[in-house]
């Protein structure tokens, strides 16, 4: 092998990068700086934040409720 056709192909990798790994790295970091933050995010409010609070429940549907279960509803 001749020594100038080894130095010349060295050169020219090391002069560009692999497009493979540049479409990996533009799309791969900031994937998982979102995945990450995310879980950041999840387990601060899991720490921090208060439950969430129920919807009341209307009173129709409690007196549905009831008359499923077969008790009396007041009033009626």
């Amino acid at each position: 092998m001749d020594g100038k056709d080894f130095a010349g192909k060295a050169a020219a990798e090391a002069k560009g990068l692999n497009p493979g790994l540049i479409v990996l790295l533009v799309i791969g970091v900031p994937l998982v700086v979102f995945l990450v933050a995310n879980y950041v995010m999840y387990v601060y409010a899991q720490k921090n934040l208060p439950p969430r609070k129920k919807k009341p429940v209307s009173k129709k549907k409690l007196k549905r409720e009831k008359l499923k279960q077969g008790v009396p509803v007041p009033g009626e």
